[in-house]
Formats: structure tokens, C-alpha cells, sequence
């Protein structure tokens, strides 16, 4: 009897020690959770870009320019400007002058391809959309632009063509400049004012994302 007694003391004592260890190493479930969360990775964030937009513009006299830098901070895009080789003077420009350059251009198609500084956008092909922006030279895309648009090839990408004239409107400029590219889905353009606002620039981006 008294050694049965003794076996049934030690089985119980091997009993609550397991019980007293179980209950030492058992993790409360909120903190679990709260483990969990904080070695898990963050969700990774998504890409909502469908590619990089750039604003390429030629300037003669500031007005085109200005657009351009509305357009390419309501668009988040990077600009490139078209640099003639030679430079345009404010002679060059005064077309009411049958001998300043731009007259004699006019008056010769050949001359109107015009040498660029450089004739590509660095990085070109990342660029998804490209935005063209141009003066209104004789119902047409001022010259250098056509240099530039020839010399690329916009095949996979979106072109968005804008213009300013003091009173011309967009015409077949646009169409033009398609006809002279190589490939590009081109979109209808528009027309601004010389002194066309802000405001009207930046409404007319955020309506192509709609």
C-alpha cells in the first residue's frame, strides 16, 4: 500500500509539473497577433503610371514656352525644348519682312529643314506620351518642329499635339506633323492664345485624363 502510494505522489507531482511548463511558454493570442503584424511586409505600392509623359516644345518667342511649362506641371512630365542650330533672332522672326529668315524659309520649302542643336529627346524611348507644343508660323507648324518630329520615331506612343498663334487656329498643322512622323497614335491638338492663362492650360490636361 505505502508503495502504491508513493508511485501515485510522484505521478501526480510529474502531472502538475508539466502543467506549471505548459503554462510558462503558451503565448497569449493578442500578443501573437500583434507579432504578426509587425514583421509582416507592407503591401507594396502600386505602379498607377502607364508611363513616363514628356512635353517637347519649340519657342520663338516665349509664348509656346509658357504653355509648355504649364502643360508639363499639370501633367507631371519632363520637358525637352527643340533648339534650332542656329539660333532665330528677333530679325530672323519679323515675317512682315519678305527678307528676314523666316520669310525666305517661307518662301522656299527647302529651307525649312531646319538643323536642330539635337534632334532627340534624351531617353526617348521610356517615354509612353509626348506632348508637342509649336508656334503658328503661315497656318503651319513652325519648321524646326517637323525637323524634330521626322527625325524620331514615335511608334507605341501617345502624341498630344498643342499650338499658339495670336489668331490662327490649329488647322492641318497637326495632321502634318503626323503625316511627317514615323508611327504614334496622335490626338486631336488644341489652340491656345498667345497669352493664354494657367489655369486654361492646366483645365485642358486634366480633362485628357477623363
Amino acid at each position: 500500500m505505502k508503495r502504491w502510494k508513493n508511485r501515485m505522489v510522484l505521478l501526480l507531482t510529474a502531472v502538475l509539473l508539466g502543467t506549471l511548463t505548459a503554462c510558462g511558454t503558451k503565448t497569449p493570442a493578442s500578443s501573437a497577433a500583434s507579432q504578426t503584424e509587425s514583421v509582416a511586409p507592407s503591401s507594396a505600392p502600386s505602379d498607377t503610371a502607364s508611363g513616363k509623359t514628356l512635353v517637347v516644345y519649340f519657342s520663338a518667342t516665349g509664348h509656346t514656352k509658357a504653355v509648355a511649362e504649364t502643360v508639363a506641371s499639370a501633367a507631371g512630365a519632363e520637358l525637352f525644348e527643340i533648339e534650332p542650330k542656329e539660333p532665330y533672332s528677333a530679325a530672323d522672326l519679323n515675317y512682315n519682312d519678305a527678307k528676314s529668315r523666316v520669310s525666305v524659309e517661307h518662301a522656299d520649302p527647302e529651307r525649312q529643314n531646319v538643323a536642330l542643336a539635337v534632334d532627340s529627346a534624351p531617353n526617348w524611348a521610356e517615354y509612353d506620351t509626348v506632348y508637342i507644343g509649336y508656334p503658328i508660323w503661315w497656318g503651319v507648324a513652325a519648321w524646326p518642329v517637323r525637323s524634330f518630329v521626322a527625325a524620331n520615331d514615335f511608334s507605341g506612343k501617345t502624341v498630344i499635339p498643342f499650338c499658339t498663334s495670336a489668331s490662327s487656329a490649329l488647322g492641318d498643322s497637326a495632321a502634318q506633323l503626323q503625316d511627317a512622323a514615323s508611327g504614334g497614335n496622335w490626338q486631336a491638338g488644341k489652340r491656345f492664345s498667345s497669352d493664354a492663362g494657367a489655369a486654361e492650360v492646366t483645365e485642358w490636361v486634366q480633362s485628357l485624363s477623363h
